[in-house]
C-alpha cells in the first residue's frame, strides 16, 4: 500500500538539522540559496541546487530524506513544496535558514 502524501513540509530549526547530523541519518541536505551566497556561508555537506543536482534529486526514491536550506527559510520552503509536488514524501525545510545555523549552531559561518 503506498503511503498518502504528507499535507505540509517539515519545518525545522537550524538546530534539528544539526542533530540530524550528529546522529548520520541519510539524508540530502540541499542548499537552494545562489551560487554567490552559498560560496560566501555554507553549511558542510550542503550541495547547491544547481540544474545537474536538480536532475539527480529527481532520479532518487520518493521516500529520499531532504532537507532544504537557505538564508531564512523562504525560498528553501517554497522548492520543498515543488519537491513534494513531484512525490516526494519526506521533505523538511530548515525554517531559520542558514541565519538560524550561523546563531545558534556554528558561530564561525557567516551571517549576512
Amino acid at each position: 500500500m503506498i503511503s498518502p502524501m504528507p499535507d505540509s513540509i517539515h519545518e525545522i530549526p537550524a538546530t534539528e538539522l544539526k542533530a540530524m547530523l550528529d546522529r548520520n541519518e541519510p539524508l540530502e541536505l540541499i542548499d537552494v540559496r545562489n551560487p554567490g551566497e552559498h560560496a560566501f556561508a555554507a553549511i558542510q555537506g550542503a550541495k547547491l541546487l544547481d540544474e545537474p543536482t536538480y536532475q539527480a534529486l529527481l532520479a532518487l526514491d520518493r521516500g529520499t530524506k531532504m532537507v532544504f536550506q537557505c538564508h531564512h527559510g523562504a525560498r528553501s520552503r517554497q522548492m520543498a513544496h515543488h519537491f513534494i509536488q513531484q512525490g516526494f514524501t519526506n521533505v523538511y525545510n530548515v525554517s531559520d535558514g542558514i541565519e538560524g545555523w550561523s546563531l545558534h549552531v556554528d558561530p564561525s559561518v557567516r551571517r549576512y
